[in-house]
């Protein structure tokens, strides 16, 4: 082989020269997208943990995709690729399909979770309920949707199932949900929209609780929040896995995995396993599932329609669930005559803490006197347990 030959065969194989094939001009597109995702992360710091391997995933993926798919594989799909051998992401992925490190990553959260604001003020539970609405609603709407005949719009119920769960601003249960119902083409696009709009939570809600409250319901102070014994702390997890798991027994993996977390830490004997949990294990599967999911966004077979449609409806979900969270904090608040702050209710959807940090920042802009942390973080953590459930529930209707 002459020189001439190596040089022309090494410029063929470089990441270049592939956005000039066809469809290559959508990996760079990927590429982008994974660029702004890092700047949110770094320059804004919206949820870095999540944001930064995800960002990186697309990015590696889109450059090389043999970092996920073997090179024998057809680039065209998730599915294809299962099939055969897989790159390195390709077999981290194996723990996204086959539920690990979501039910790893809640046992984390669970570590982590102090439901002491919930047990001590149970009525805020009804908050958390009201936001799952966002969930159902985007569910219908894609069924409805793809009642059109219009190919973008042509859902299977279980691809309306992995879409609705957007609405719960829980990545690892619509990670969970999406991979057990929806098509394969379609759990990149459902996992990447969840996580997208968690991250943007201090930018998609501002306006949406300003625009649902009052100022004078803002400037609604609330009581503090009542001690909790250890007793009670011990009860609730054991209590609630009971419950919500005899009720909805396909909820059982991540409410199971969620309170296992909660109970080990609330127990008080087992210090090195709380901080196993709540640090090491729950890092490293935060970035074990950020770069595999990243990992599957490559450009030619992430770009289409649905996705965008996905996108679409993903923020129609999380939008919805904050307006009901809204409402039922309206409602509560009338009902209370004037105890409860409205705005607490768009905590109810689980991005845990986010949301309830986002309540309590307004709450701060309006009267810097006004200390609602402890108080949202009743109805997120109550999210947190509501959207584990509607999985349960929408896993039992068509799984």
């Amino acid at each position: 082989m002459s020189l001439l030959e190596l040089i022309i065969n090494f410029l063929e194989n470089t990441g270049i020269a592939s956005f000039f094939e066809s469809g290559g001009w959508k990996n760079l597109i990927m590429i982008l997208v994974g660029g702004v995702f890092l700047y949110l992360a770094i320059a804004k710091k919206f949820e870095p943990y999540l944001l930064i391997p995800i960002s990186v995933g697309i990015i590696l993926v889109n450059i090389f995709p043999e970092i996920y798919f073997t090179q024998t594989s057809e680039v065209t799909s998730i599915a294809q690729a299962k099939a055969g051998d897989r790159g390195l992401l390709g077999i981290l992925h194996y723990g996204v399909e086959y539920e690990i490190y979501p039910c790893l990553i809640f046992i984390g959260i669970g570590a982590t979770t102090d439901f002491a604001p919930l047990i001590s003020n149970k009525k805020t539970m009804i908050l958390g309920a009201a936001a799952q609405i966002g969930i159902f609603a985007a569910f219908l709407g894609a069924i409805a949707l793809s009642q059109t005949g219009i190919s973008a719009f042509n859902f299977t119920i279980g691809d309306a199932a992995g879409i609705g769960i957007i609405g719960g601003a829980d990545g690892p249960t619509a990670i969970l949900v999406s991979n057990k119902l929806a098509s394969s083409d379609l759990t990149a696009g459902i996992a990447l929209a969840a996580y997208s709009y968690m991250a943007l939570v201090p930018v998609i809600f501002p306006p949406i609780i300003k625009l649902f409250t009052t100022k004078k319901e803002r400037l609604i102070k609330m009581e503090t929040v009542n001690e909790v014994s250890k007793k009670d702390k011990i009860l609730f997890p054991i209590i609630v896995t009971i419950v919500c798991c005899v009720l909805v027994p396909s909820c059982t993996p991540l409410i199971g995995s969620l309170m296992f977390g909660n109970l080990v830490k609330e127990s008080g004997v087992v210090p090195n396993i709380v901080h196993t949990a709540s640090n090491a294990l729950l890092y490293i599967c935060t970035i074990l599932l950020g770069l595999s999911v990243g990992a599957t966004a490559i450009g030619t077979a992430f770009i289409q329609w649905k996705t965008i449609m996905i996108f679409v409806l993903g923020i129609l979900a999380f939008i919805i669930a904050a307006i009901s969270g809204l409402l039922g904090g309206k409602i509560m608040c009338k009902l209370t005559k004037g105890k409860i702050n409205p705005m607490i209710g768009a905590a109810g959807v689980s991005a845990v803490p986010m949301a309830a940090r986002v309540v309590h920042k307004i709450g701060q802009e309006e009267d810097s006197d006004n200390f609602l942390l402890m108080h949202a973080m009743g109805p997120n953590v109550a999210g947190v347990i509501g959207s584990a459930v509607a999985a349960g529930i929408l896993l039992s209707l068509i799984g």
